[in-house]
């Protein structure tokens, strides 16, 4: 009975025409159906041993000296010091999604630390301030050394052979920056894992696809593959390139369940394609969003983050120490003002522009405005009101006010005016005036308003510490910014350049209320504000922006940043630590050797293409039908998946940095091997004359591969990479001190390392 309720349904889903047409013609094959079903070429054995194998050199590799240094190296100081925001709650803010730090920060907590220490610079000591940084740094290397076998596995799953599997393997378990990277407190070890894991699981859906679509394996290996793509988006926003590589995987299937051949009705197509839209796309995102409600639950106390967000989102946070000092600002205040940005405070001192720049340029010879990043005198400024006020005490001062601002110092007023700027000819320069102008003639430039970047919060109370606002000059519409890439000549005592910028809503234009000067006694009372609620998803969207807006400005110039193009060859590297004293160092650079095989790789696959689209063209059918299918198959779904991981660097502005590419290297290492086990197997076809991807077209079912040269080819390029990493293990670890001379041998390319005099 089951059985006819069965096959009357398969009845129902499948489209008559199409079985019929699909029987004449042969059965209908998906890409790389034939070889991905093929038996393993090798036997359980033969992959558990050189699985094994590889996993113990991926461990021992990462785990050793693993306590060494025993200080803050590199991006530590960010990741680690937002596990340690995590442990106090304190709200802070970075422009990377929650998960792989707050996994850091699970870590702490299991081990009962209380985030005290705050990682505040390269070299500080973890053993003085008692950090269980060895723990925090275990966390990496587990995933990095878990990574290795995940590569061995999808090589496995892609029906390589057990050496090609390990060869693939090996190339991410000894390479000079995946080790780097999964020895310390860095996001990148979790991103990594989690591309290996969503490419590990959709090639298993995929395989159940081709043997039992629908099924609950099907089912399980789906949604794992949704939720492993999660992992990727919630560790950093390059997981969108996972999601790409995967989303095209899935399109390139979808249209071939489209096909009239596949037999499939235009419901049941339906089916599929609302399957994986659910669970490759709505349920990777509800898990990205528990991340951030989890993050939002944890982080309950105001804190460093507080002044990129809105007044409203503020109000959430419970009163930290930052909080407690906060103020209501009210008007007669003697204040500085602080750029978000650079931290500089604004200032002014009793001091002229030239009335020539070195470009010809003429300036108002007004009184310089600066910024300066030191407590001073004459950082301090009083707030005006430009209407009368009831009393001059206890008026609070609103955002969107319109207000004037003297200089305590030099008893001038604030103003900007349609003079050019020392370094920026476009934006205007900003100065002072004497109080006969500021009240006379030139009162119209003195009026500033407290502009709020968000629009809602327009009329609430500028509160110090916590407040953003533009200084709008409503005069010229211009909002006052200072920068930091360089500094002012010597007339400007090498303080930073302020000026009004034409481009207002730039985020580089917020500024704050550092501090209030002369408080009285009953204001310096502290009063717990109430907190408030706002809905998850308006605070995950203000959130958002102020993430992308950030990530986006990440653009200025740093001395170790580097450009995609040398990426694939490691040509150059970034220092990570130095200790002066034993003339130590740690800088990360790929396995040289490693890279370069992949990069020749990737270029000899190129010419195979062509040189098979060229012949296929002159009907002369060279590659047999198993090669095709490899080629086009896993080594084209890898290819693109390295294309996919890397060349949407070129089209960014931001800062990039060789780690950006250890995504698209995990793939280019899993492409090499499978590659060259290709290029060492028989893949004549039994006739050029003839295409045997046609139906029914005769072919070599079992082609021969050359394993003894595989091998031999594949363990000398082992040794080469094993030998370079060992070579260059002195700035892996840190651990030696080099002779100038034998840092100087290192210098390959363009790599600059400390101590070569």
């Amino acid at each position: 009975m089951a059985s006819k309720k069965s096959q009357k349904a398969a009845s129902v889903e499948r489209d008559d025409s199409a079985a019929k047409r699909g029987k004449a013609e042969g059965r209908y094959e998906y890409m790389g159906e034939r070889w991905l079903q093929r038996p393993a070429p090798d036997s359980n054995l033969k992959y558990k041993y050189y699985g094994y194998m590889v996993t113990a050199i991926a461990f021992a590799v990462r785990f050793h000296k693993l306590y060494h240094p025993s200080e803050v190296v590199f991006d530590e100081v960010h990741f680690g010091k937002f596990a340690s925001y995590y442990l106090e709650r304190t709200y802070f803010f970075d422009v990377h999604p929650p998960f792989s730090k707050m996994l850091i920060a699970f870590v702490g907590w299991l081990v009962g630390y209380d985030g005290a220490f705050k990682f505040d610079d390269i070299g500080y000591s973890y053993e003085t301030h008692q950090v269980p940084y060895i723990a925090y740094r275990s966390l990496s290397a587990i995933l990095g050394t878990l990574t290795v076998p995940l590569v061995f596995s999808i090589l496995r799953e892609l029906n390589f052979k057990a050496i090609t599997c390990a060869f693939g393997a090996l190339l991410v378990a000894v390479d000079n920056a995946h080790v780097i990277d999964s020895r310390l407190i860095l996001l990148d070890a979790t991103l990594v894992i989690s591309v290996a894991l969503s490419i590990y699981t959709y090639i298993r859906f995929y395989k159940a696809q081709l043997r039992a679509p629908l099924s609950s394996e099907w089912y399980f290996w789906l949604y794992a593959t949704g939720l492993s793509l999660s992992f990727v988006i919630s560790t950093k926003y390059v997981g969108v390139f996972t999601f790409a590589m995967i989303g095209t995987a899935v399109i390139v299937n979808l249209w071939q369940l489209l096909d009239v051949r596949a037999g499939l009705s235009l419901r049941m197509f339906f089916r599929h394609f609302v399957q994986r839209f659910n669970g490759l796309v709505c349920f990777p995102f509800a898990v990205y969003l528990f991340w951030f409600y989890v993050h939002f639950a944890i982080l309950t106390k105001s804190g460093p983050g507080d002044d990129f967000m809105s007044s409203a989102f503020q109000e959430t946070l419970a009163d930290s120490p930052l909080a407690k000092d906060s103020k209501d600002v009210h008007y007669y205040d003697i204040v500085t003002f602080q750029h978000r940005d650079t931290g500089a405070l604004l200032h002014s001192h009793n001091a002229y522009y030239p009335l020539r720049y070195e470009d010809g340029r003429v300036s108002s010879q007004g009184q310089q405005v600066t910024g300066y990043s030191h407590e001073d005198i004459n950082n301090q400024w009083e707030i005006l009101p430009t209407k009368e006020l009831s009393s001059r005490t206890g008026q609070p001062v609103l955002l969107d006010d319109v207000l004037r601002l003297r200089h305590i110092a030099t008893g001038t007023y604030l103003l900007t005016h349609d003079v050019a700027s020392p370094y920026y000819p476009t934006n205007e320069e900003v100065t002072t005036i004497s109080e006969e102008l500021a009240n006379g003639e030139r009162y119209k430039q003195t009026l500033f308003k407290l502009q709020p970047p968000n629009k809602k919060d327009g009329g609430h109370t500028v509160k110090s510490k916590t407040s953003m606002f533009r200084m709008f000059h409503v005069d010229t519409a211009v909002a006052l910014w200072t920068h930091n890439d360089v500094f002012l000549p010597e007339w400007g005592f090498k303080q930073q350049e302020v000026n009004g910028n034409k481009k207002v809503t730039d985020p580089a234009n917020i500024w704050t209320v550092n501090s209030i000067l002369n408080l009285s006694e009953e204001r310096k009372v502290y009063i717990p504000k109430k907190v408030t609620k706002m809905p998850f998803f308006s605070k995950w969207l203000e959130l958002q922006r102020s993430m992308f807006e950030h990530n986006n400005k990440l653009s200025s110039e740093h001395p170790f940043a580097s450009q995609p193009e040398s990426w694939p060859g490691s040509l150059s590297g970034v220092s990570f630590w130095t200790n002066d004293t034993e003339r130590r160092q740690i800088y990360f650079t790929g396995n040289i050797i490693g890279w370069w095989i992949e990069l020749i790789s990737l270029a000899l696959f190129v010419g195979i293409l062509l040189a098979d689209a060229i012949t296929r063209q002159r009907s002369f059918f060279v590659l047999g039908k198993l090669a095709r299918e490899k080629i086009y198959g896993p080594l084209c779904f890898l290819y693109i998946g390295w294309a996919i991981h890397y060349f949407p660097f070129f089209l960014m502005g931001r800062q990039k940095f060789l780690h950006h590419y250890l995504p698209a290297h995990l793939i280019a290492a899993m492409f090499t091997a499978g590659l060259w086990e290709v290029i060492f197997t028989d893949n004549r076809a039994l006739t050029t004359r003839k295409d045997e991807s046609e139906p029914a077209a005769p072919h070599n079912t079992n082609p021969i591969v050359y394993e003894y040269f595989l091998l031999a080819f594949l363990g000398l390029l082992s040794i080469a990479v094993v030998g370079f990493f060992i070579y260059f293990s002195p700035i892996v670890y840190g651990d030696r001190t080099l002779t100038p001379e034998e840092v100087i041998k290192r210098q390959w390319f363009d790599i600059k390392l400390h101590f070569a005099k």
